[in-house]
């Protein structure tokens, strides 16, 4: 940005992984953790950051809800984390019925297109754009959760998918057009999804419905904005942020 001010609003529109949702591992419940990334990142930077994130949102409610705060305040950055959702089934669905035709909640050409518009309507604002990669799931775990340990729920998804490894590859799928939309775009993009690969075990990083980054996964996303920010626009991080624990 060409003028360095004292404070910046930033707005992060995404689903339940920027709202901080993690499971409870003993009550098997999911709450919102207080140490989310947002949490963090609004102790570091400069300014207020306003999350607009939702449980269970998708790319089509996420936007319009955006549409509707940018027409009533303003901002300077707005993160946008979406995908996760939008490549998701109905499972209780496939589950009943694994010889039929299923969707997922948004088809990826809509959520393609739907990405691409958005990022053109907050830059013609003056606001920039920041888009952040998937983190990546863990099948096995993920289809243990969706079937609810039930066996047959289980052998009756795996009979529509195929194979456990296609619920990976369709969430990857999601994951190539957000890079393709900020790449297209010319459009800042977070790669989140390479943060957790790099680990060891990334799945160390996810909660045991193998989806939603646990507390750990939560605070490796922020150092991940963290580290692009101080590197691309240290203006923003507040002077003291280094002293401040977390």
């Amino acid at each position: 940005m060409d003028i360095i001010k004292d404070n910046y609003h930033f707005i992060i529109s995404g689903d339940s992984i920027s709202k901080g949702v993690i499971l409870d591992e003993k009550r098997k419940k999911y709450i919102v953790s207080k140490n989310n990334y947002v949490s963090i990142l609004q102790q570091k930077l400069k300014g207020v950051a306003y999350n607009l994130s939702k449980f269970g949102a998708t790319i089509t409610y996420g936007v319009n809800k955006l549409h509707k705060i940018l027409a009533l305040q303003r901002a300077d950055f707005v993160l946008i984390e979406y995908g996760g959702n939008d490549c998701d089934f109905n499972w209780d669905e496939v589950a009943n019925t694994p010889e039929e035709n299923h969707c997922p909640r948004t088809d990826l050409n809509t959520f393609e297109q739907t990405l691409k518009d958005t990022v053109h309507f907050i830059k013609a604002k003056g606001i920039v754009p920041i888009l952040m990669t998937l983190p990546p799931l863990n099948a096995d775990l993920y289809l243990k959760w969706i079937s609810k340990n039930n066996p047959l729920k289980e052998k009756n998804i795996l009979r529509w998918l195929g194979s456990v490894t296609k619920i990976y590859w369709w969430q990857e799928r999601y994951n190539a057009v957000i890079i393709k939309v900020a790449e297209e775009t010319q459009t800042t993009w977070i790669d989140i999804r390479r943060a957790f690969l790099l680990q060891p075990d990334f799945s160390k990083f996810l909660c045991s419905d193998g989806i939603h980054p646990n507390e750990a996964g939560q605070k490796l996303i922020a150092d991940k904005i963290l580290e692009y920010i101080k590197i691309n626009s240290s203006y923003l991080i507040k002077d003291d942020a280094d002293k401040i624990l977390v």
